[in-house]
């Protein structure tokens, strides 16, 4: 009578533990390689703390499928031999399902072959085409492409008749990637560039280099390509050698902080960039307007500074992630093929559409031509 006692008792034990099995909830580790600090701050600054945020919001709704977001932020300083050791750490130690960042193109080629190696995505919040282009099978990025920026620039070149150009581009991974974009594609839009230079990023006076070129009579316009705060630097030194040349700033210009670094020096300054910069002039009925008029509200009221576009790939890259671990839960690969079946889906970059051979989502139409007024970013209306 004993052990048949015993023996049920042990079967309700057992029937207890599976009933309660699904209660233990499984945390959804999610890391960030992020430059919080250092010279590219202005990119990942913005980024942690949306993430913060988002995750914040996630978990006050549940998490993912009943499973909270634990968020591991590492500070790479923009440092690529850092990224790259902080990212090991994520897969070794951590053990994370998924990775957010790094904040610069130069630090995601660096870390690119190890995310393939360890099968695990990473959803890049750097610019760079080559990040995406070749295809890597497990790394995906949320800014738009570089071809599409140099695009819209030439195509604006064009209709105000600028045809030789000068190209200046810092000496970063993305700055690199920038030149080889408008070098490459400058000749389908009778481009000519009579110029080239590429600056320290770490510099503080770049009016030996502003010099060299302005020497040159046949220049009518500048592509100032960069993603540091040197590109401030560039512009007010191109004004204070008395030069009012056209200036074309590259996507990463989206920050006002840039434009403060720059001055009155920045008044006129055109660029390619997110819609989220003109949120509030969106029609209703455009499919960004809520989320980015949300986005825009919930950060600034939070932090108390104001929305960029770089603090916006951040936001892309988590809403793609929670909308992929919804259907892929846990499992690395099915998450990163639900990431590729994500159609249509708006984010502050653009709406994305991925796909097996897309790791980007998104095309041309992605940018709006924007300027600086008055201290301000406003769309480009052309002269």
């Amino acid at each position: 009578m004993k052990k048949i006692i015993g023996k049920s008792l042990c079967t309700l034990a057992a029937a207890c533990l599976m009933t309660a099995a699904p209660v233990w909830a499984e945390n959804i580790k999610i890391g960030a390689l992020l430059a919080v600090t250092g010279p590219a701050s202005f990119l990942g600054g913005p980024e942690a703390r949306t993430l913060e945020m988002l995750v914040e919001e996630a978990n006050a709704k549940g998490g993912i499928n009943g499973n909270k977001i634990e968020l591991l932020v590492k500070d790479t300083a923009g440092n690529p031999e850092k990224a790259i050791s902080l990212a090991k750490q994520l897969l070794e130690e951590d053990k994370v399902l998924a990775v957010v960042g790094p904040s610069s193109s130069g630090e995601t080629m660096s870390v690119k072959k190890i995310f393939e190696d360890a099968q695990t995505p990473l959803l890049s919040c750097a610019a760079a085409e080559v990040i995406v282009n070749p295809l890597a099978s497990w790394v995906f990025k949320t800014p738009q492409n570089d071809s599409s920026a140099a695009i819209k620039i030439f195509m604006e070149m064009n209709k105000l008749g600028i045809e030789k150009i000068a190209v200046l581009v810092d000496n970063s991974g993305f700055g690199k990637a920038g030149k080889e974009q408008l070098v490459k594609i400058a000749p389908d839009y009778k481009i000519d560039i009579v110029e080239a230079e590429v600056y320290d990023a770490k510099a503080t006076d770049l009016s030996a280099v502003v010099a060299k070129i302005k020497a040159n009579p046949a220049v009518q316009g500048i592509v100032n390509w960069s993603i540091v705060p040197a590109q401030s630097i560039v512009v007010k030194n191109i004004r204070q050698a008395g030069w009012q040349v056209p200036i074309f700033q590259s996507h990463g210009f989206g920050n006002i902080k840039y434009v403060e670094a720059a001055g009155a020096a920045a008044e006129g300054v055109i660029f390619p960039a997110s819609r989220l910069l003109m949120a509030d002039q969106l029609p209703d009925s455009h499919p960004q307007k809520a989320l980015l008029v949300k986005y825009v509200k919930d950060y600034e009221t939070k932090f108390q500074e104001p929305a960029s576009t770089f603090g916006g790939h951040a936001y892309d890259a988590f809403m793609i992630l929670e909308k992929a671990v919804a259907v892929g839960g846990n499992d690395k690969a099915k998450v990163r093929e639900a990431i590729e079946g994500l159609h249509n889906l708006p984010g502050t970059a653009g709406v994305f559409t991925f796909s097996a051979t897309d790791h980007n989502g998104l095309d041309l139409n992605a940018f709006e031509m924007m300027t600086v007024k008055d201290g301000k970013f406003v769309p480009y209306t052309g002269k």
